[in-house]
């Protein structure tokens, strides 16, 4: 039997077994994780009694209800959920060699030695689950794939939900996959499957009988190869992504749709980026705005090129000057949703002098540096003790960066 490399774990209706296990109450019982406290919006996650009725996440709460008349609803305690996340990874390093924290429900393990051999990995899982009951709390369980490397670990653990453990290696490929549809593969969104369709192949496997060099040709790029390759079996490590940006999302509460709140948060948005780009010593050459407009529906999005910066009031300056082009377009009367984007990044060792600018090379200006010191201030005494102007706080679940 073809050794095994990787155990793949996914956290079972994570947010929703988090608050089962911190209110009793809601066991056994359908719950449903809202962004936002009250009746409006989507839902995040939801229990496995309350998937039983045909609740599924991203289903509005007015459908969620007209499936399951009992759903208990809660709002999203997004630092609740990273506090257990780092509580569950310290008990799998206690029995296993945690490899990668993949998200904050899905976790990876390395295998090697003896624990490469199916029937010690898969004791190995048992012990994790044993540990995670006793250490953590019995409502929280998890499913398992083992494989031969991280992708096919990952589909396996797909398999069998909840509380399962499946294994994939070239031992049981593909015909264990023959009838998972080849979208429900990871990697294989919308735009990959068209391109997929369009060459003649339909399901898992003609995807894993191409020759990777094909399969380079139909993804246009090296992901193709890669992809192909891993189903196949080969141990590919997993490459870590290079950081693109610095951004913030946020899907409005209602009390925050209007024009002047909408654009107060925006404001808080951007001030928790550029201070995380400065935290991580870079610039940013390009500043986007992305609103979805609720009344009149519709969208809007642009984007201002500027010089390399991590001044946070530049980027405010910026973002003022998208808001004016917006209205003028636009005249909304409620935003539902706000993202901010800082990209085109550049470290500040890297960055060049500008002539016309008070900018010397690889060094941080006076504005950059009084943002600096803001930010030890803020650190200190509360993450808003000082802000640039005013601005809307709009603390939730929906948030990115």
């Amino acid at each position: 039997m073809h050794p095994f490399r990787t155990i793949y774990i996914d956290m079972n209706s994570f947010f929703a077994s988090v608050e089962q296990h911190e209110e009793p109450y809601l066991r056994g019982k359908p719950v449903g994780i809202t962004a936002m406290e009250g009746d409006v919006g989507c839902l995040v996650a939801a229990s496995y009694e309350a998937k039983y009725f045909g609740v599924k996440t991203t289903m509005s709460i007015k459908e969620a209800r007209a499936l399951c008349p009992k759903i208990i609803l809660r709002p999203s305690r997004h630092r609740l959920y990273v506090n257990y996340n780092q509580r569950i990874a310290r008990v799998f390093d206690q029995y296993a060699e945690l490899e990668y924290v993949r998200s904050v429900d899905e976790f990876q393990i390395a295998l090697g030695g003896t624990t490469s051999n199916l029937k010690i990995a898969s004791k190995l899982v048992k012990t994790m689950k044993d540990a995670l009951k006793y250490e953590v709390g019995e409502n929280l369980k998890f499913s398992a794939g083992i494989g031969s490397n991280h992708l096919l670990a990952k589909i396996a653990g797909k398999l069998e939900k909840p509380d399962g453990m499946q294994w994939l290696s070239p031992d049981n490929m593909p015909q264990r996959l023959l009838n998972i549809p080849l979208g429900d593969l990871p990697g294989i969104g919308r735009g990959v499957l068209f391109k997929l369709n369009s060459a003649g192949i339909h399901n898992v496997e003609q995807v894993y009988n191409l020759d990777p060099k094909h399969a380079r040709k139909i993804w246009g790029s090296i992901i193709g190869e890669r992809f192909v390759r891993l189903l196949q079996g080969e141990n590919i490590p997993l490459e870590t992504t290079k950081r693109g940006g610095y951004g913030n999302s946020k899907m409005l509460a209602p009390e925050n749709r209007t024009l002047k709140n909408a654009y107060l948060v925006s404001r808080w948005l951007i001030e928790k980026s550029v201070a995380r780009l400065r935290r991580d010593n870079y610039t940013a050459s390009q500043f986007s705005l992305f609103l979805r407009i609720q009344n009149p529906k519709s969208r809007w999005g642009n984007s201002i090129k500027t010089y390399y910066s991590q001044d946070t009031a530049h980027f405010l300056d910026i973002n003022r000057r998208l808001w004016r082009m917006m209205y003028s377009q636009k005249q909304p009367y409620l935003i539902s949703s706000i993202s901010v984007h800082l990209g085109n990044i550049l470290p500040l060792n890297n960055r060049p002098g500008e002539m016309l600018l008070p900018m010397e090379m690889a060094k941080k200006n006076d504005r950059e540096r009084l943002s600096r010191t803001l930010d030890t201030i803020n650190k200190r005494f509360g993450a808003s003790t000082i802000t640039y102007g005013i601005n809307k706080a709009h603390n939730g679940f929906f948030e990115r960066g």
